[in-house]
């Protein structure tokens, strides 16, 4: 049943790339593009019921599962999103049948690159699958080929590269460091080696490529100071996109991070790689709840937003333990769902007013009852408002730090907040301003990943079922 599972989770997307390179009909292109991530998700879900794996080159465990079934079902729910929102970006000239063929066939590219990414037993391939899925996002971040489209895909192919650059360069390190110990080869970048050979590594050398990995797969994050490709990247992109962005490419950068804290943290002569964590998390939550005051536009708003987030995240597995790494899971998992059916309401408000500048989208409570409820909800949640799940992690990360530094959880509460008073303003103007002249556009807006997504962020914050639970348990142990 594995080799099912892989085919259909690293088979789907190839299949996809060959298939949807050629097809030029926009509606077969889309249909076979949810075909193809509902495959991949069905192949994520038939990882829990086989045995885990660890081979040379893929790996199957507790902590990847969690990650391949949350990307590939955020993946399907935005391929059914994408069908509605691409539908009106072509109907209005905004894109044409031939940039679709590149559109789709990069979807699934993307994809498939990620699951690779996550389902690596080898660091090196774990880095190709990394590179593969930024070479993938750059050029759909400058489809639309205006002049913004295109700064912005060339500022995150620059910094994205440095980025990848100064992983490639630590992944080296950490080889050299290894292969002293396990000898040339495979071995020496194969992480289920590395785990057990981890005490016996060179400390100077493996922290030396600890800091390397950290700017380089920091940078692909978000954190700052490394965020700046992160902002223009979402707003000048197809918003589907800056849904799968925010909800699974800085996860899975985050997951490389962390495997590599796993290593570190068997070498009891490195680094301590925790504290370093914890201050880029705080930096990025301040950093990005100021920031979030003075946006203009709706999707660098929600932007700034995934930056405040990842640097919760990070803090939270920086501070490690059981109950701060579960508290780091949730947050991941409500963020991933809740940010994407943001830019899902985003990205069809968008198109209804014609524009991503916020003072342009005002009244929507008047002008588009059903987005601004669907928007509302998702700020709601993200702001950290109970019943819903995000609530539950915030609170979680919140209450370990107090336990344990209470100082650094009185900067982290006072980031959280100053992020939840500029995100309330915001939702306030947007839904009960005076609407702009003119009436808003119709849009075939698809609301049903949005609820989908904001049902299980609901359940989550009120009720986690104990197979859940003992599921992020067993997680947040492996990871120390």
């Amino acid at each position: 049943m594995s080799t099912l599972a892989f085919i259909l989770i690293l088979g789907a997307p190839v299949l996809g790339v060959v298939s949807l390179a050629v097809i030029s009909n926009y509606r077969l292109g889309a249909g076979l593009n949810m075909l193809l991530s509902a495959l991949a998700f069905t192949g994520a879900l038939m990882l829990f019921a086989t045995r885990r794996v660890a081979g040379e080159l893929l790996l199957v465990d507790s902590f990847n599962i969690y990650l391949v079934a949350l990307n590939t079902f955020i993946g399907f729910t935005t391929s059914i999103f994408s069908a509605s929102y691409i539908s009106y970006e072509l109907e209005k000239g905004h894109l044409t049948p031939g940039h679709l063929r590149f559109y789709h066939a990069l979807y699934q590219a993307m994809m498939g690159a990620m699951s690779l990414a996550l389902l690596s037993n080898n660091l090196g391939l774990m880095w190709v699958g990394i590179e593969l899925a930024t070479l993938s996002t750059v050029v759909m971040v400058g489809i639309y080929r205006t002049p913004e489209a295109i700064e912005a895909a060339w500022k995150y192919f620059i910094l994205g590269s440095i980025g990848i650059a100064l992983a490639f360069f630590g992944t080296i390190l950490l080889y050299v460091t290894a292969q002293q110990v396990l000898g040339e080869g495979s071995a020496a970048l194969t992480w289920t080696h590395l785990m057990r050979a981890a005490p016996n590594f060179n400390a100077a050398l493996l922290s030396l490529s600890f800091v390397f990995l950290l700017a380089g797969y920091g940078t692909k994050v978000g954190l700052a100071p490394l965020h700046a490709w992160l902002p223009d990247a979402h707003a000048e992109g197809p918003t589907p996109i800056s849904a799968v962005l925010s909800g699974l490419l800085l996860n899975v950068a985050l997951y490389a991070l962390l495997r590599i804290k796993m290593i570190m943290a068997g070498n009891g002569g490195v680094i301590p790689s925790g504290p370093i964590m914890m201050v880029m998390g705080l930096v990025s939550l301040i950093f990005a709840a100021l920031m979030l005051y003075r946006r203009r536009d709706i999707k660098r708003l929600f932007a700034y937003s995934s930056i405040e987030h990842m640097g919760i995240i990070t803090f939270a597995f920086g501070l490690g333990g059981p109950l701060a790494n579960f508290a780091g899971l949730l947050h991941m998992t409500m963020h991933s769902l809740t940010k994407s059916a943001i830019f899902f309401s985003v990205g069809h408000i968008a198109q209804a007013r014609g524009t991503q500048r916020l003072s342009r989208i005002t009244g929507l409570a008047q002008s588009n009852p059903m987005l601004a409820l669907a928007l509302a909800l998702g700020v709601v949640a993200i702001a950290g408002i109970p019943p819903f799940g995000v609530f539950t992690s915030e609170f979680l990360v919140i209450t370990t730090t107090f336990a344990r530094q209470p100082l650094l959880a009185i900067i982290l509460a006072g980031g959280i907040l100053l992020a939840f008073g500029a995100l309330i303003m915001h939702l306030q103007d947007i839904l009960l301003g005076s609407p702009p002249k003119g009436e808003a556009q119709p849009v075939r807006a698809s609301s049903l990943p949005i609820y989908i997504h904001m049902g299980l962020v609901l359940l989550a914050g009120l009720w986690l079922p104990q197979a859940l639970t003992q599921w992020f348990q067993e997680v947040a142990r492996l990871l120390g």
